[in-house]
C-alpha cells in the first residue's frame, strides 16, 4: 500500500509539472485569445520590385511588399553618417536617420545594459544591417507602390527635443510634398504627423504607412510569465500567441479586429506602433505581423487608401513607443487615450494582486530606499494580515488530533469496507465539529500571492538591477553566489538546480524546520514526502529570482515564530506532536 501510495504521488507530481505549462497557456485568455490565423500573402512582384526602387505602379491601394536584404554595417560606421537628426529628451538619446525617415538610433538613458556601472546605457534600436537592427519607419504607398526606403528627406531642425519637433519632406517629380513631423514627449512616445500636399496637376492614390523592424537574435527568452515577441490589441483583446520562432514557421499572421496598438515586446522594453488616437477606429488596410527570414520580423502598420486630388493634402498620425515597459507610464498613456495599452505588461489572472503588490513595493521602497528591504515588509504585513487564518488553521489540526484515536479506530473496523469508512470518518468529523480543509485555507491563499510576486519580480522594471545587501546586486535575478564552485574561487559556471546559492540553502533549512514544527502525519509515506520536500525545493527554487527566495525564507522564519507562538496556545496539539515523535522514534 505504501508504495502504491508513493508510486501515485511521484506520477502525479509529474503529470502536473510538465501539464502547468500546458494548462496554464490554456486558461490564460490574453494567450489563448487568439484571432484566426491569417498569414500575410506575399506582395505581387511587381509591388516588390517596387519597394525595392522601381518605379511606383498606377492604381490604387498596395502593400508594403517584402524587403530586400541589407549588407552587414558595423554599428559605430552606420551612427557617423552626416545624414542623422539627433535625439536628446530626458529618457532617450539617438539620432533619426534621413536616409528612409527611420527612427533606428535610441538609447533608454535610465537603465543600463548591465549592473557594470561602467556599462553604457540600454540600447532599443539599431541601424538595419547591425547585428543588434532594430527601428521604425515611416513612409507613404504613393499609386498601389511603396516608396523605397533610400530616399533622402530634408530636415528642418537639428535635434528632436520635447521643445523642438522636427520635420522632414520631400517632393516628387509630379510635385506631390511628403511630410513627417515627429514630436516627442518627456517619456518614450513619439508622435509622427505624415501630410501629403498634392501640387500637381493630377490626384494621386496615397496610403501612409510605419512599420518596426527587428532582429530577434538579441531578444529576450519568451517565458511562460514574461512573453516576447510580437505582441498587441487588436478588437480590444491582447494578443501575444506567438514567439518569434513560431512566427517564422507561420510566414506571418493578422490577428482579428481592428488594432489599438500593435509592436514587439521584451520582458522590460516595448517598442509599439499607435494608429491615430488609439482607440481602433482608424480605417486600416494592413495591420499585422511578418517573418522576413535570417532572425528578421516586421509588423506593418499600412492605412486604408485616399485620393488626394490636385491642390488637395491628407494627414495621418501615428504613435511610437519605444521605451521601457514602466506599468506607471503605460497606465498614463492609457488614461490619456491609447485602449488598452496598460496590457503591454501581460499581468493575467492574478493582476488584482499584482497591481497591489507593486503599489505596496514602490511605497515600502519609498519609505525604506531599499527594495531586499521592502521585500521582508511586504512579507511581514502578508504575514500579519493572514494571522487570524492561520489561528483558525492551528485550532483545526488541534481538532483534528484530538479525534485521530477515534479515526484510527475507524480505519481498523472497516478496513474491508472503504465506503463504510469513508461514511463513519465524514460522521466522526459532523459530530466533533472538525473541518479538515481548514488546514488548507493558509496554503490555498498564499499560492495566489506568491505567484503574483513572482510575476511582479519578473516583469516589474521597478526590480532590475535593485540591490539588496552584500552580494545580492539584482532581486530580479538568481542569487549569483553559488557553493558548487565555492562561490566563484573555482574556474567554473554552475547552472540550473546545482546553481545553490545560499539563499536556497536558507530556504530548505527554513522550510525543514516549518515542517518540523507541523503536526506528525499519520501515513508513513506522508512522512517520507515532507522530510525529502524542503532539500528539492531547495534545488527546484534554487533558479529563481532573488527577491523570490527572500520573500520566502521571510516567510518560512516568521511561520516558525508564528508556530511557536500558536502551539503556546493549543498545548494539547504540542503535547500530541510529542506522543507521535516518541512512538515513531521507537519504531
Amino acid at each position: 500500500m505504501d508504495n502504491r501510495n508513493l508510486l501515485l504521488a511521484v506520477v502525479l507530481s509529474g503529470l502536473l509539472i510538465l501539464g502547468w505549462d500546458v494548462g496554464m497557456r490554456y486558461f490564460y485568455p490574453e494567450a489563448a485569445i487568439s484571432a484566426q490565423a491569417d498569414p500575410i500573402k506575399p506582395a505581387p512582384a511587381g509591388k516588390t520590385a517596387a519597394a525595392g526602387g522601381a518605379a511606383p505602379a498606377a492604381g490604387g491601394a498596395g502593400t508594403l511588399g517584402g524587403d530586400v536584404g541589407t549588407p552587414r554595417v558595423d554599428l559605430k560606421a552606420a551612427l557617423a553618417s552626416p545624414t542623422r537628426v539627433a535625439i536628446d529628451t530626458p529618457r532617450l538619446s539617438g539620432s533619426i536617420n534621413l536616409v528612409g525617415a527611420r527612427i533606428d538610433d535610441v538609447e533608454l538613458k535610465d537603465y543600463r545594459e548591465t549592473l557594470k556601472k561602467d556599462s553604457g546605457p540600454v540600447r532599443l534600436f539599431a541601424p538595419e544591417g547591425t547585428p543588434g537592427q532594430y527601428f521604425a519607419e515611416f513612409g507613404f504607398v504613393a499609386g498601389g507602390a511603396r516608396q523605397p526606403s533610400n530616399l533622402l528627406w530634408q530636415a528642418d531642425g537639428a535635434k528632436l527635443t520635447p521643445a523642438t519637433p522636427v520635420t522632414l519632406t520631400r517632393t516628387d517629380a509630379n510635385g506631390v510634398t511628403y511630410a513627417i513631423k515627429f514630436a516627442v514627449d518627456a517619456n518614450y512616445m513619439i508622435t509622427a504627423t505624415q501630410t501629403v500636399t498634392n501640387a500637381g496637376a493630377a490626384p494621386t492614390v496615397i496610403q501612409p504607412f510605419a512599420l518596426i523592424k527587428r532582429t530577434s537574435s538579441n531578444a529576450t527568452l519568451d517565458q511562460f510569465v514574461a512573453h516576447s515577441g510580437p505582441v498587441g490589441v487588436f478588437g480590444g483583446t491582447l494578443w501575444d500567441p506567438h514567439s518569434y520562432d513560431e512566427l517564422a514557421e507561420l510566414g506571418g499572421e493578422t490577428p482579428e479586429g481592428s488594432p489599438d496598438w500593435l509592436g514587439f515586446t521584451d520582458q522590460y522594453w516595448l517598442a509599439a506602433l499607435v494608429p491615430g488616437d488609439g482607440k481602433g477606429n482608424v480605417k486600416v488596410d494592413d495591420a499585422g505581423f511578418r517573418s522576413l527570414g535570417t532572425n528578421l520580423f516586421r509588423t506593418d502598420l499600412l492605412y486604408g487608401a485616399s485620393t488626394v486630388p490636385a491642390g488637395g493634402s491628407l494627414t495621418q498620425q501615428t504613435r511610437l513607443y519605444a521605451g521601457a515597459k514602466d506599468s506607471q507610464i503605460l497606465d498614463v498613456y492609457q488614461d490619456a487615450g491609447i485602449t488598452n495599452f496598460g496590457l503591454a505588461i501581460s499581468w493575467g489572472w492574478f493582476a488584482l494582486i499584482e497591481k497591489p503588490i507593486l503599489w505596496l513595493l514602490r511605497t515600502l521602497n519609498g519609505l525604506v530606499g531599499n527594495f531586499g528591504v521592502a521585500i521582508i515588509l511586504l512579507t511581514v504585513i502578508i504575514r500579519g494580515l493572514m494571522f487570524p487564518v492561520a489561528q483558525k488553521q492551528f485550532a483545526s489540526m488541534a481538532q483534528m488530533k484530538a479525534v485521530q484515536p477515534k479515526m484510527k479506530e475507524i480505519q481498523e473496523r472497516f478496513k474491508d469496507d472503504k465506503q463504510r469508512q469513508q461514511q463513519e470518518i465524514m460522521k466522526l468529523y459532523k459530530d466533533e465539529k472538525v473541518n479538515p480543509l481548514a488546514g488548507c485555507l493558509p496554503l490555498v491563499i498564499q499560492i495566489p500571492i506568491f505567484f503574483a510576486l513572482y510575476k511582479v519580480l519578473v516583469l516589474a522594471i521597478e526590480m532590475r538591477h535593485e540591490p539588496f545587501i552584500l552580494w545580492i546586486k539584482d532581486l530580479a535575478a538568481p542569487d549569483p553566489a553559488h557553493i558548487l564552485n565555492l562561490f566563484g574561487m573555482l574556474p567554473f559556471e554552475v547552472t540550473g538546480f546545482f546553481a545553490i546559492g545560499p539563499l536556497a540553502v536558507l530556504l530548505g533549512i527554513t522550510m525543514w524546520l516549518t515542517f518540523k514544527l507541523n503536526p506528525s502525519a499519520m501515513d508513513p509515506v506522508q512522512q517520507q514526502m515532507f522530510a525529502i520536500m524542503p532539500w528539492i525545493l531547495m534545488f527546484v527554487m534554487a533558479p529563481f529570482a532573488a527577491g523570490l527566495l527572500l520573500y520566502w525564507v521571510t516567510s518560512n522564519i516568521l511561520t516558525v515564530a508564528q508556530q511557536s507562538y500558536l502551539y503556546s496556545k493549543h498545548p494539547q496539539l504540542k503535547a500530541a506532536n510529542a506522543a507521535a515523535d516518541k512512538q515513531k522514534a521507537k519504531g
